[in-house]
């Protein structure tokens, strides 16, 4: 029943890279890591879930924040390694930072610079400020 499982080539530690890119703007919004019951998981209930590298553990996207992922369409590319989940981000804020996406610093001129503002803030979201590096 999940043959399709097996067509993904996962990395030396089951896992394979997923963006989160929003469904109407194309923006990328974050790259996370998902393992076959992650990517099982997302598939069964309509909602993200990663494989958080550092707690070892699954992770549904929007557990502790409220901030979960809607998925509307997964891709898988033609090295067959990479996912692209086509996502509603809920409450605007995909970023452990409290930005819309993670990707929200620009090089510029030998230097990264930010360019998008804060629109919750972490300690709302996860009542600490250690994860707003």
């Amino acid at each position: 029943m999940n043959d399709w499982l097996n067509e993904i080539k996962w990395d030396a530690d089951g896992l394979v890279p997923a963006i989160a890119q929003d469904s109407e703007t194309g923006k990328n919004l974050m790259v996370a890591w998902m393992n076959r019951d992650a990517l099982a998981q997302t598939a069964l209930t309509g909602e993200a879930v990663y494989w958080s590298r550092s707690r070892k553990k699954l992770w549904h996207k929007g557990e502790q924040s409220g901030n979960t992922q809607t998925i509307l369409e997964m891709r898988l590319d033609c090295d067959a390694d990479v996912i692209v989940l086509k996502i509603k981000q809920k409450g605007g804020v995909a970023c452990h930072t409290g930005r819309e996406s993670c990707f929200f610093r620009v090089y510029n001129d030998g230097q990264w610079q930010v360019v998008e503002p804060v629109i919750k803030d972490p300690v709302e979201m996860y009542g600490t400020k250690d994860v707003a590096k």
